[in-house]
């Protein structure tokens, strides 16, 4: 039977915490249309209302702050469409449900590599930071994709980082920080460019930089990553 999108959203108004919208501004997150549910609990609901691209979509549609994130966890990956996922991008005005679209839907989506790039050379504020969400996003979840993929996207990146808007500048860097930590090479390639454009004038750029030399210098990351590549090689060994 298809799921009511109105017995859904009466369900997030049963979980919503009004109390909880203070904080929620705190975090530069918009609570015009937002109820007060947490993330935690959107999960809970999804799980229980399983995957419904349709739903999805009239979920989207009612506009409300918790009701957009929970059509991104609701919606199927090969369902979404090219012109949708554009219609959402440019409809995000809080960085909370621009992160769990590119997080939870997406970096699953085929159009995901080249959303990548596109979005993250236009101008609109979280247009441009779901281009470097989605970067991040794929850098931690598509364990199977290679090395060079990834390396297409330091150029944009590059280009991104002397932006000083605030949600533009954080998604900048937490793509090169989840990039550099997939594997050495990328590792190498990221440590180069962080400090090329440390080396910038822009504040911003010096701030990306700074920031995700201290995590992919550090011997946690480097360590973590020599381990990782050790066991390649031993795999790869046994299986030649």
């Amino acid at each position: 039977m298809p799921v009511d999108v109105d017995r859904v959203v009466s369900e997030l108004r049963a979980e919503a915490v009004p109390t909880s919208l203070v904080g929620m501004g705190r975090y530069g997150i918009k609570t015009a249309d937002a109820l007060g549910v947490s993330l935690p609990k959107l999960r809970a609901l999804a799980k229980r209302v399983g995957k419904d691209h349709g739903l999805a979509i009239a979920l989207w549609n009612t506009g409300i702050h918790e009701a957009r994130m929970l059509a991104a966890l609701v919606d199927v990956p090969s369902e979404v469409t090219e012109r949708q996922m554009d219609r959402w991008a440019r409809e995000l005005d809080s960085w909370d449900v621009c992160d769990c679209c590119c997080s939870n839907l997406f970096d699953r989506t085929s159009y995901a590599y080249v959303k990548a790039i596109q979005w993250s050379g236009e101008e609109p504020e979280f247009v441009k930071r779901a281009g470097f969400a989605l970067m991040a996003a794929l850098a931690v979840h598509d364990k199977k994709e290679h090395d060079e993929r990834f390396v297409g996207f330091l150029a944009a990146i590059r280009g991104g980082a002397t932006d000083d808007r605030n949600y533009v500048r954080k998604a900048v860097n937490w793509a090169l920080r989840q990039i550099g930590k997939r594997s050495l090479r990328l590792n190498e390639d990221c440590v180069r460019l962080a400090r090329e454009i440390q080396k910038s004038d822009s504040r911003s750029a010096k701030w990306i930089a700074s920031d995700a030399l201290r995590e992919l210098t550090s011997t946690e990351v480097q360590d973590r990553l020599k381990k990782r590549a050790r066991g390649s090689d031993r795999r790869r060994k046994r299986d030649s």
